[in-house]
């Protein structure tokens, strides 16, 4: 049975998990969502632009979100999603982790002998023009094959 690392953003949506479910039936799969308590706002406004989302920059910009905050927004996001993989028939376990992923996704891959990790995200502009993204990461310091995904969408990253 593989083992498959999901590093996500937010919650899955159901386009997401049927998604999973397709490409990795019989897969076990490991949630990781990172507390985003350091949130990079102008980096956070120009993706909500290029992606012409306006409402959402301007909340970028004048929204701010406290660290316990943002810890529990991932709680959520984590127990949403366990419970989306579950009823779609998927085994599921899952962690909230620190800002910088790569730490956490470096020693689950090494404790759990992982087949592949799969990033899904938001379309990030800034990070993904300039490969600073958390799969174009992943891809330099892990031996294993990576898939980025568009969240809610059939688009790779």
């Amino acid at each position: 049975m593989a083992t498959i690392i999901v590093l996500t953003e937010e919650a899955l949506s159901d386009y997401d998990v049927t998604k999973l479910r397709e490409l990795y039936s019989g897969a076990t799969f490991h949630v990781l969502v990172p507390a985003d308590t350091e949130r990079n706002v102008i980096s956070d406004i120009i993706n909500h632009l290029s992606l012409f989302e306006l409402r959402e920059a301007w909340e970028a910009l004048t929204e701010r979100t406290e660290p316990a905050e943002a810890r529990q927004e991932a709680d959520e996001a984590l127990a949403t999603t366990l419970r989306q993989l579950t009823e779609a028939g998927l085994e599921a376990e899952g962690y909230v982790v620190p800002d910088d992923p790569l730490p956490a996704v470096t020693q689950a891959v090494n404790n759990l002998d992982a087949d592949e990790l799969v990033v899904i995200t938001r379309p990030h502009a800034v990070e993904d023009t300039f490969h600073a993204d958390w799969a174009s990461r992943a891809r330099e310091e892990l031996g294993l094959p990576v898939l980025h995904l568009y969240a809610g969408m059939n688009r790779l990253g």
